[in-house]
């Protein structure tokens, strides 16, 4: 009996250090939930407050599960995420205040593999091998040239390439050839030169390579999307509406040389900021209004009457980040300044045809970043000044999100 209760002991003693073990430098998200449930809709789609699935609170169906909290062992990311961009499932990079970190384990685990000044402002992927990360160091938040760094081997080193001329968007179609706006380089960066835009533009012209681009245009009360087939010689009007309110901002996205989405942002009030989305997937012959958020304190929707139906509604009382995944699928956050969980997210899968919101709101009332490796599959990373950065990972094409990695704030000398 002595034996067995000898036993029976150590193996109650094993069973508390391999607990002990697990758990060791992990922490619980405040969302944790005991019973570790899961349920959503499944299949994408929202469930309204009159659904019989809606949440509670609209944020009850989060479940980041354990965090994998970064060990604090002085050379690991801290701070604010800047840039993110996705190689595929399991592998990615983030980029901070002088610093960019890659995982290869969905964001489990991070090593920092560049440290210098200045600050990350994007980051762009060809593949796990091949990406490039732009660099502020002027000290503005907007405007300027930023320096260039590449990466040909994943990461292990990281070398100046150049310097962008603008802060557009940043993407490579091959090695050597990348555009930022109108700028455009075919020698991996080292020189860039401008290629022609419309009279008139609103924001940055988006060209899918040297010869195929967009812009928008406004004036005479119009509104005016107009595309380009021979590197800017001439611009062709695909779309025009009537300017119906102020326009301030402009997004341009493409899945593909014959696809385009336009995000127009109007005026703003009451804490809401009006906007809207089209999509065209056959070069601009037809065109579906994704979006119309149009408020009560900032009035209709750029390019939409105030009395069109037409278009879904994004939640949030404003535009967050819009991400192109291909002709198919975008994803769009909105943001809620007077809500307690002022994050949301919305989607589609089929072209703007229909577009679904997730039932979760999310917390952190600083800057955010969102990436995507495939349709289903991305990272949402939403900083909350004081407080850690989250990053969030969805599987299920937006539905659920959960949180994946903590950083904590930069420890700053009293």
């Amino acid at each position: 009996m002595k034996i067995k209760l000898r036993w029976l002991l150590l193996f109650a003693a094993v069973l508390l250090i391999l607990a002990g073990c697990q758990n060791r430098g992990e922490i619980l998200s405040p969302d944790y939930q005991a019973d570790g449930d899961t349920t959503g809709a499944g299949n994408g789609a929202r469930t309204d407050a009159d659904g019989a699935n809606a949440s509670s609170d609209g944020n009850s169906a989060v479940d980041p599960g354990r965090i994998a909290q970064i060990a604090d062992d002085g050379h690991q990311p801290s701070g604010e995420i800047t840039a993110l961009r996705l190689a595929d499932r399991n592998k990615g990079w983030i980029g901070g205040d002088g610093w960019i970190a890659r995982t290869d384990n969905r964001g489990k685990d991070w090593k920092i593999q560049h440290e210098g000044e200045g600050t990350v402002n994007q980051l762009f992927a060809l593949n796990d091998r091949q990406a490039w990360a732009t660099i502020r160091t002027n000290g503005q938040m907007t405007g300027g040239s930023l320096e260039l760094l590449h990466t040909a081997d994943g990461g292990s080193n990281w070398r100046a390439a150049g310097e962008v001329p603008n802060d557009g968007f940043l993407h490579f179609v091959t090695e050597q050839e990348g555009l930022s706006g109108r700028a455009h380089t075919t020698d991996g960066g080292a020189t860039w030169s401008s290629l022609p835009v419309p009279d008139g533009i609103a924001g940055d012209a988006y060209f899918n390579n040297s010869s195929y681009g967009w812009a928008v245009t406004n004036g005479n009360g119009k509104i005016n999307v107009m595309r380009t087939v021979d590197g800017g010689k001439t611009w062709k009007e695909m779309l025009s509406r009537d300017l119906v309110a102020e326009l301030t901002g402009t997004v341009i996205r493409s899945g593909g040389k014959e696809d385009v989405w336009i995000e127009l942002v109007g005026d703003s009030g009451m804490t809401q900021t009006s906007y809207s989305l089209f999509h065209s997937s056959d070069g601009g012959k037809t065109w579906t209004t994704v979006i119309n958020n149009s408020t009560a304190g900032a009035g209709p929707a750029p390019g939409i009457p105030a009395d069109d139906p037409s278009g879904s509604r994004n939640e949030g009382s404003g535009p967050g980040l819009l991400y192109v995944v291909d002709k198919q699928t975008a994803y769009m956050s909105g943001v809620c300044h007077a809500c307690d969980n002022p994050n949301t997210i919305g989607w589609t899968h089929d072209g703007g045809k229909t577009w679904h919101n997730s039932k979760q709101s999310l917390t952190g009332v600083g800057p955010q970043q969102l990436g995507f490796a495939d349709a289903n599959y991305g990272w949402w990373a939403i900083s909350d000044h004081d407080n850690p950065t989250l990053l969030y990972i969805t599987e299920d094409g937006g539905d659920t999100w959960k949180a994946a990695s903590l950083f904590e704030p930069v420890k700053t000398s009293q």
